[in-house]
């Protein structure tokens, strides 16, 4: 998971900022970088697969508290408004019909211990549907895990499109290039940008045309819109194909606080190996 930390934290100190000529040659770390929802969401997923233990009779309940539980210790970040009062408020577990990409901006921890892709899918639906059980919702967690495994797994990128597309179609269109959305994405007045329709082929895409772990987190920032989600999303699909560098896990780290940490570290006990390129 600790690519998605990284597309969140590099991506962070852009998000809400409008910049037409931002590219891809921006700093990576800054002192104004931050883990932001994304990261603790993700580490909370993770802490929730951690406990079950392998038995995910209960991973519903666990996911619940454990995103209640970190989002506790680490209340002032930039929390969605219906999100917020189902982690804060504390009156209802039931889920809220949410299709944002905070769907896909978490889910990757699946595709770090799932056996098969049938497990996978139903790991999935588990952690993404005790809040986005919207279908666009369950879509978009689903084709972010589902991307994650096969490149953990040794899939190349035609197959990874491939299958990526079956859920997103526009990722066959030609004309849907990481130079073309430079020009033409970023915030819109509908908000489909926080969406996952309006996000996660965008993240994917930046994966699948990128040279490098870095490279593909560059890509995602470099579009504009929503920059640490689309980083997050991005990152952890890089992570699972590329592997990432030593000195940027050591960099990102540096920006967690230590139960954020400890969570990190007990996770990559259980998580599966990736295939090397």
């Amino acid at each position: 998971m600790i690519g998605a930390i990284i597309g969140d934290i590099v991506g962070s100190r852009f998000e809400f900022i409008e910049d037409d000529n931002r590219g891809k040659n921006f700093k990576f770390f800054t002192s104004t970088c931050c883990a932001t929802d994304d990261t603790f969401m993700t580490v909370a997923v993770a802490q929730a697969l951690f406990l079950c233990k392998g038995d995910y009779s209960t991973l519903a309940d666990k996911t619940i508290n454990c995103m209640r539980s970190v989002a506790k210790a680490h209340p002032n970040t930039g929390w969605g408004e219906k999100f917020y009062h189902w982690l804060f408020d504390g009156t209802s577990s039931a889920p809220i019909n949410s299709f944002g990409n905070g769907a896909g901006m978490r889910i990757s921890p699946v595709g770090w211990v799932a056996n098969s892709e049938e497990e996978l899918k139903a790991l999935s639906a588990i952690v993404t549907g005790v809040t986005h059980n919207h279908p666009e919702g369950m879509k978009g967690g689903e084709a972010i895990a589902l991307c994650v495994y096969h490149a953990r797994t040794g899939a190349d990128k035609k197959t990874i499109l491939k299958r990526a597309a079956e859920y997103y179609p526009i990722l066959n269109d030609k004309s849907f290039t990481i130079a073309n959305l430079q020009a033409s994405y970023g915030y819109d007045e509908l908000g489909d940008w926080v969406t996952c329709q309006g996000s996660v082929p965008h993240a994917i895409l930046a994966f699948l045309e990128s040279e490098s772990f870095e490279d593909a987190v560059r890509n995602a920032v470099s579009i504009g819109g929503d920059s640490d989600t689309i980083g997050a999303m991005a990152g952890s699909i890089a992570e699972a194909y590329y592997g990432v560098p030593a000195e940027l896990e050591e960099q990102a780290l540096s920006y967690l606080s230590d139960d954020l940490k400890g969570i990190y570290y007990a996770f990559e006990l259980i998580k599966k190996p990736r295939v090397k390129r």
